[in-house]
């Protein structure tokens, strides 16, 4: 799974006006809808929303990723935000989240939704990576970063 096939620039946004976790679920899922990813937008964020409120999605080290699955998707997609100021996520370490990537996907596609899931974390799993995409003043750049991840591997 090559996570540029899920993603556009027009799907990243730098930095996220909302300022509480809801409020940024919802500004991604806005952003999907807003680049033609979505067409039921009240699905998705009822399918995502719901979903953080079993157990949130502040997986720690500053990152969210939160998904939902809903009939209104016709293709797996993915937004990311970075919050202007580090936000409480209920992240399991505790600390705020400098980074939310949104995963929606289509209700039938179990198995790509969970690749897509594995290789976010692959990717995320480097702390200097991390790091570069939460300071990343643009879209571009962070598009830009992840191009150079997935050439790398």
């Amino acid at each position: 799974m090559n996570i540029l096939d899920i993603i556009s620039v027009d799907c990243i946004k730098v930095p996220l006006q909302a300022t509480d976790k809801k409020a940024a679920i919802f500004e991604l899922v806005d952003l999907l809808a807003s680049s033609g990813k979505v067409d039921d937008v009240a699905g998705l964020r009822d399918a995502v929303w719901s979903r953080e409120q079993t157990r949130t999605t502040g997986i720690g080290h500053g990152l969210a990723i939160p998904h939902g699955k809903c009939v209104g998707i016709p293709r797996l997609a993915m937004a990311i935000g970075r919050p202007e100021k580090p936000m409480d996520f209920a992240a399991i370490d505790g600390k705020p989240v400098q980074l939310i990537i949104l995963l929606a996907s289509p209700i039938d596609r179990t198995s790509d939704h969970i690749q897509a899931l594995a290789r976010i974390s692959k990717i995320m799993h480097s702390e200097s990576f991390r790091e570069r995409v939460y300071r990343a003043g643009t879209a571009e750049d962070v598009f830009a970063l992840l191009r150079e991840a997935e050439k790398a591997g």
